[in-house]
């Protein structure tokens, strides 16, 4: 069975989306945006209850790539092109498992979603007024990809260091996120046609700013105002 755009698109109509790199700060921004404005919070990978249930290799075979693991090195020690083929090949298979899910929550309340789901789909299945792609420089996205407390980073950190020569592992870790955040993949989401934020690197704490920003693109507050309510 396939589901018509439009259709989707209407449906889907209070949901909105933040997508981007990494280090970009989406996680931070659903969060807040949540909190503001009462609405469903969907973080990074909030599909996985479902899709580690139900994908299967014949349908998806690379969200079920770690369910064959037998030591969680393998999956850290990949050459940085496998890795960077894998995450994009993992978050076109995860759309149809976000999208339906979105389906069964978004029919009465608005839902902010930190979403992977590749940009083309994002422009078939939604519009400018609710997409946001939020954008870091690479060096942030690879460097300090670590620093962040949320445990599936954390889990692969303490994988790393395991490693027999847990240095080369990370470099060669690192090679596949600069692969996954290159300046070709950064281009796509520069050009895509979305309303589009910038990290600066400049010490700065911007999430208040940040997150009114995203909440007059939304159309949450109205585009004049300066100010958002606690």
């Amino acid at each position: 069975m396939k589901i018509e755009n439009n259709i989707l698109k209407y449906y889907l109509r209070n949901v909105y989306f933040i997508t981007g790199t990494a280090y970009a700060g989406k996680s931070t921004m659903v969060k807040m945006l949540s909190e503001k404005f009462d609405m469903v919070c969907c973080g990074e990978n909030f599909h996985t209850p479902v899709s580690n249930l139900v994908a299967v290799p014949e349908a998806q075979p690379d969200l079920c790539y770690t369910k064959n693991l037998t030591d969680w090195k393998e999956f850290v020690t990949r050459s940085p092109e496998e890795y960077e083929r894998w995450i994009y090949s993992t978050a076109r298979e995860a759309a149809e498992f976000e999208v339906a899910e979105l389906l069964s929550i978004a029919k009465d309340r608005r839902v902010i979603v930190d979403t992977n789901i590749p940009i083309d789909i994002l422009g078939e299945i939604s519009d400018y007024r609710h997409v946001a792609v939020m954008l870091s420089p690479q060096f942030m996205s690879v460097e300090r990809f670590f620093e962040r407390e949320d445990p599936e980073k954390q889990f692969l950190l303490q994988v790393i260091e395991s490693c027999d020569d847990s240095q080369a592992v990370m470099t060669n870790y690192k090679k596949g996120l600069a692969l996954i955040n290159s300046q070709k993949h950064y281009d796509e989401y520069a050009n895509s046609g979305f309303f589009t934020l910038v990290r600066e690197d400049n010490g700065t704490d911007t999430r208040e700013q940040v997150c009114g920003t995203l909440a007059r693109h939304f159309g949450l507050i109205p585009v004049d105002s300066q100010t958002i309510t606690d």
